[in-house]
């Protein structure tokens, strides 16, 4: 069983942890409760951190005079450079982080589709923007997996921001190792992943690996780190994950019948459909992989980047396009 690094994850407190949204309640979040055991979670909530209690009236983003202010319109309470400060002091000293999940459309932690008026007291949103933290952490962190619990209904964008949030736990552990073997371990078992991604960026990382200016270790895990993530940016095209299948395929192929063969197509042709998700072929693939003890494709993170105990097939119906 392929070992999983602990991916660090920075979460809305008030996402099944406590009781801390501005009416006193806590959020229940299925996906939440399944990630606990899974990952490293860092729970914070701003409003709490600037000195709002709970239960508190809400606050919203007020745009004015060319300038987003932070408002609690019923006292009048501007808490915009308090909260600035916090999301500078907090993200400042968070230190390696593979991850943020935070609460969706909050004025403090959402990370897009929070309601802007034009003034406090207005009656309807004027347009949408991030909160004041989760824009902070998108800034500050554009290269790490962040998402809302809201977006991660949908089980493609779901399924990127697991894929990404280990891929990236993975290549902490192997820079935590240091040494230039434990980058091409990770360059070598990220493959796959990587030519699903982006075939482009996996040709310029393994230009990386290959070092052949001999820098030290650091100086390439640096090169390669945001590389990676850039390569893991942007969620890879069905077409692109069907051409990496056809390709595992190519490594047992050999011992199949041809009514496997055909089986595995059809699968195949169901999963371009959008009738079944990659695990199913990729279950396929990794039990045939076991079968003819082919290492090479069992080593692969593409055919398991995430823990199955993570895999959901319920979908929010917005579809691959989400």
């Amino acid at each position: 069983m392929r070992h999983f690094e602990k991916p660090r994850v920075v979460v809305s407190r008030c996402l099944e942890f406590a009781p801390c949204r501005y009416n006193g309640q806590v959020v229940p979040d299925a996906f939440v409760r399944r990630l606990m055991g899974q990952v490293m979670f860092c729970p914070v909530c701003p409003e709490m951190e600037i000195g709002l209690g709970v239960p508190r009236d809400p606050i919203r983003v007020v745009a004015a005079g060319g300038e987003r202010r932070l408002v609690q319109p019923s006292t009048g309470r501007d808490v915009s450079d308090a909260m600035r400060q916090f999301a500078g002091a907090f993200l400042g000293a968070l230190g390696e982080v593979d991850g943020f999940l935070l609460k969706a459309r909050s004025p403090s932690c959402g990370i897009k589709d929070v309601k802007v008026y034009g003034a406090a007291d207005a009656a309807a949103p004027s347009g949408k923007a991030p909160g004041f933290f989760g824009g902070a952490a998108l800034e500050r962190f554009a290269d790490r997996a962040v998402e809302d619990e809201g977006r991660l209904n949908s089980f493609a964008i779901r399924e990127h921001f697991l894929s990404r949030l280990f891929t990236l736990a993975d290549f902490r552990r192997a820079k935590a190792a240091g040494g230039m073997g434990d980058l091409v371990a990770f360059h070598g078992r990220t493959k796959w992943l990587l030519m699903a991604y982006s075939e482009a960026a996996l040709r310029a990382l393994g230009r990386v690996v290959a070092n052949p200016a001999r820098w030290p270790a650091a100086e390439v895990f640096a090169a390669y780190g945001p590389r990676l993530a850039k390569a893991l940016a942007r969620p890879p095209r069905p077409t692109a994950i069907l051409n990496v299948l056809m390709h595992a395929l190519g490594h047992v192929s050999d011992g199949l019948s041809a009514a496997e063969k055909a089986m595995f197509l059809d699968v195949l042709e169901q999963y371009r459909r959008a009738a079944v998700p990659l695990s199913a072929p990729a279950a396929i693939l990794r039990a045939w992989g076991i079968r003819f003890q082919a290492a090479s494709l069992l080593a692969q993170t593409f055919l398991e980047p995430y823990p199955e105990a993570l895999l959901e097939i319920t979908d929010s119906g917005k579809g691959r396009g989400a």
